[in-house]
């Protein structure tokens, strides 16, 4: 249910990880989550992969047939700084959203087994301003390259929350170039569309704008501004950074209104937190003339099958 003044700021933290450092990182995320709540913002998001970061540039020593002892280096340095959900990290991140009195999204990579080994995957967390972990998102389908490192999500992830702020869910990076994937979001009234990504390209701004207008929603996209000096010199597959541009993502983090106009952004080129008042009326002016799950559907002809049910791949 949308509050009674029809409004909300939210920030976006256009900001770099500290590469391959969990708990500095961590860290950094709470101080930005503290300047967030300190402007007066109600939600706050974060970058794909925010903690411990999105590995970039990076091979991990593999091409199609063998791997590398350096790659397997860097592999478990990645899954060491990875976090269990819920766990400590979990706790810090938290209390941060408390003492702020924010709703915290956070992308993070998110190791399936705490002591052991594992798979990891690219995940978003969402946090109450009570401090609570209200659940999270697994990346359905990793890109390309990505699947070296991260396994699959499935249906049993695919959250749209209720806030006083109106209805708020999250895909990642290309997960919203998968129709039935936004279709998904939209069944479930997602008012507040949060999309983390490490897309730079500008095309990517013009699939915002068109989720925008799609889902007649505002569109929260979140990326980061890393530059190559971010990286540390002692990854044990550091010559595959070394050929790599100065700016590695140059941000163009933005916020997008129902109708496909910005609101804030795009920012590029440097560490920014994004600030902006959501008119929430907008969202039902907007559907005056397109409603994509009321009066512009078509549920005779289309029907949509989300699979909930939470694989167990366990022998």
């Amino acid at each position: 249910m949308i509050n009674e003044n029809k409004s909300v700021r939210v920030a976006v933290i256009q900001a770099a990880s500290i590469f391959m450092d969990r708990d500095a990182t961590i860290e950094k995320a709470i101080n930005l989550i503290k300047q967030a709540g300190e402007k007066g913002a109600k939600i706050v998001v974060f970058p794909e992969a925010f903690i411990p970061a999105y590995p970039r540039g990076l091979s991990f020593g593999t091409i199609i047939g063998s791997r590398t002892d350096d790659g397997r280096k860097d592999w478990y340095r990645y899954w060491e700084n990875s976090i269990p959900v819920p766990g400590e990290a979990t706790e810090l991140l938290g209390d941060a959203a408390r003492e702020a009195g924010v709703y915290l999204v956070m992308g993070v990579i998110e190791r399936d087994s705490e002591f052991s080994g594992g798979t990891l995957y690219c995940s978003v967390l969402f946090f109450g301003p009570d401090g609570v972990l209200l659940g999270k998102h697994r990346k359905l389908k990793p890109t390309a390259a990505e699947r070296i490192v991260w396994g699959e999500g499935d249906g049993s992830t695919l959250p749209v929350f209720d806030t006083p702020y109106g209805k708020i869910g999250a895909l990642i990076c290309w997960e919203n170039y998968m129709p039935l994937a936004r279709a998904a979001m939209y069944a479930q009234g997602v008012q507040l569309y949060i999309a983390p990504t490490a897309d730079t390209r500008e095309s990517w701004q013009s699939t915002i704008r068109h989720i925008a207008m799609e889902g007649r929603c505002f569109v929260l996209s979140c990326n980061q501004y890393v530059t190559k000096d971010m990286y540390p010199e002692d990854l044990a597959c550091y010559d595959d950074i070394k050929s790599s541009p100065e700016v590695m993502s140059d941000g163009g983090s933005a916020i997008v209104g129902p109708l496909g106009e910005y609101v804030a952004g795009p920012v590029w080129g440097k560490e920014e937190i994004i600030i902006a008042d959501l008119d929430l009326k907008q969202i039902a002016y907007s559907q005056f003339d397109f409603d994509p799950v009321g009066h512009y559907s078509r549920p005779d002809v289309f029907k949509l099958f989300v699979n909930k049910e939470k694989q167990d791949n366990k022998i």
